[in-house]
């Protein structure tokens, strides 16, 4: 049995870094490592939808994972997302992670073809397969991969004893109270929906991965802390102030994630580039609104923590 505890907290959604020429670059990757080991969370997620994977090639991923497990040493858990569209390289990914010594590998569906189930679990187990000393975290996502984990497949997918956990990205918080109850206590469900993190923890996710909790670390580490103590109405006031700033981040014309990178740099003074194409870029009538949001962070992180 699995060491469950390392995966219990707030764990943020390792952002892509690229050098001016839009590369991969390992020293922005060390630098946002030791930012996270720095703000005290439990581990990062990385290489997934906030890591823009799928924008990547199997080697950005290798590099960017080797670089994160070069600074990581045992001070944070490492999950590393290597699901590609095709199995060869998910499985590639696979074993890469698990000679660099992750604590998990995990992976959406595949998406585009609309595949059978049985086919999701064996995809999935397959690549399993390849890192067997390895746990595996199940990545649901409906909204974005078109398929969701129903819970036949989630069944089917717990006889694989690797299968520790799911991270649930699904809207609906009653998915988590289900799977909850189908899985027991020796299972780990990740609350995926940043704007829900309450709802989710207080429903039965032990913890959150989460594409936000990067930019603002401590209000995420904030509300669990408040949640554990049962303080479940402060906790609430953290999320709405979290939430408004997400707003913000979200009505810019970039992609989201270029306006964190670009909070990051205001806020916590270092630089990991902005998206790859396709997703947008920032304007300049975006950077009202970085500046806008930046302070939102300070002011909240001022106010509660």
């Amino acid at each position: 049995m699995s060491n469950l505890e390392k995966y219990k907290g707030i764990i943020p959604a390792f952002y892509a870094c690229y050098d001016k020429n839009g590369e991969i670059s390992p020293e922005g990757v060390r630098t946002l490592t030791q930012y996270h080991i720095k703000k005290g969370v439990k581990g990062v997620y990385v290489n997934g939808s906030s890591g823009e994977c799928i924008y990547q090639s199997v080697e950005d991923r290798k590099v960017t994972l080797e670089n994160v497990m070069a600074e990581a040493k045992g001070k944070l858990t490492v999950i590393a997302h290597v699901a590609c569209n095709n199995t060869k390289d998910s499985v590639e990914l696979a074993k890469h992670a698990q000679s660099l010594g992750v604590d998990a590998i995990a992976a959406i569906p595949p998406i585009y073809f609309k595949l059978p189930e049985h086919a999701i679990a064996q995809y999935w187990n397959t690549m399993s397969e390849a890192a067997p000393n390895t746990d595996f975290v199940i990545y649901n996502i409906p909204q974005l991969a078109g398929v969701a984990l129903t819970m036949n497949l989630f069944n089917e997918m717990r006889k694989n004893t690797r299968v520790i956990g799911v991270k649930n990205s699904s809207m609906p918080i009653q998915d988590i109270q289900m799977f909850k109850a189908a899985a027991g206590k020796d299972f780990i469900v990740f609350n995926g929906p940043d704007e829900q993190f309450v709802g989710g923890r207080v429903i039965g996710a032990e913890g959150g991965i989460g594409g936000t909790y990067g930019v603002m670390p401590e209000l995420f580490l904030k509300m669990n802390e408040l949640i554990e103590k049962g303080q479940v109405q402060k906790a609430c006031q953290v999320q709405y102030a979290a939430n408004e700033i997400i707003y913000k981040m979200c009505s810019c014309k970039g992609n989201m994630y270029g306006v964190i990178k670009a909070i990051l740099k205001i806020n916590e003074g270092f630089d990991i580039g902005g998206v790859r194409q396709p997703l947008p870029a920032l304007t300049q009538e975006d950077m009202a609104i970085v500046k806008e949001a930046a302070a939102m962070v300070k002011e909240a992180v001022a106010r509660f923590c």
